[in-house]
């Protein structure tokens, strides 16, 4: 199989519900935002306990796939990509953290045996600390996200993350590689498009580009037109950039 096979398969699969029951909820995770109008606020984000994964709980496959394919499946269930920050705030909250395992580097990296060579080293590492699949796990594979540095290069791939033990993250954010590239050490972890703010629900793309809260969220603040960047990277149109909310008119804080 080709590797546009390959993708098509993944994508079908994973919206055909091939994937294991412990994907099938969300685990809270808490970020803690600076201080507004005299208030911390206290934001809760719903994120899948690992990264998307085809089959069941006792033999499946973490599958890395093109930014195109984990956007449209994230729409697909209702989720988005994470923010660098989230993902720094999954790894301190993580029930179970693994250590990375990069593998030698070359064009077998985006190779299926890669993907299963890698796949089966996670699983020896799972096993050996007896972690429960529906446990929030994190530090095995790098990230897909969503960053501002996607409006000037909407045919890249946004990665960051993959920590060392103490949180330090082996790949910073990096716009390096074509949307269409993928390969062993990436994984999609999806976050609810629902979050939470003193405990009203709240939109989280409302989030990230509010003027107030986006920062608590995403440490380059406000994800200009999220909905825009969003759209223009699952269909890979490159369409004019929507100015972001804050230059047409000040954006109304949440809080």
């Amino acid at each position: 199989m080709d590797d546009d096979g390959r993708e098509r398969l993944i994508r079908e699969e994973l919206l055909a519900g091939n994937l294991p029951d412990a994907l099938r909820h969300t685990v809270p995770v808490q970020v803690t935002g600076t201080v507004v109008v005299s208030h911390t606020p206290q934001i809760v984000v719903c994120v899948l306990p690992d990264y998307l994964a085809i089959g069941s709980d006792g033999n499946s496959l973490i599958a890395p796939m093109r930014l195109a394919t984990a956007l449209s499946i994230a729409r697909n269930f209702g989720f988005i990509l994470p923010t660098p920050t989230i993902v720094d705030a999954i790894y301190a909250q993580a029930g179970v953290k693994l250590r990375p395992q990069p593998l030698p580097a070359g064009s077998w990296m985006r190779s299926t045996e890669y993907y299963l060579r890698h796949n089966a080293l996670i699983v020896t590492q799972r096993d050996a600390v007896h972690a429960f699949a529906d446990v929030l796990t994190a530090g095995h594979k790098k990230d897909l996200v969503l960053t501002n540095r996607l409006w000037a290069n909407p045919e890249r791939v946004a990665i960051y993350g993959w920590q060392r033990p103490g949180g330090e993250p082996i790949q910073p954010l990096s716009t390096v590689h074509g949307a269409r590239y993928a390969d062993y050490s990436h994984g999609v972890r999806l976050v609810s498009e629902i979050a939470y703010v003193d405990g009203q629900q709240h939109r989280l793309l409302d989030l990230l580009e509010d003027t107030s809260l986006a920062k608590t969220l995403n440490s380059e603040g406000p994800l200009h037109s999220a909905s825009a960047l969003i759209d223009r990277l699952t269909t890979g149109v490159v369409a004019p950039r929507v100015a972001p909310r804050v230059a047409a008119a000040p954006a109304r804080p949440l809080l």
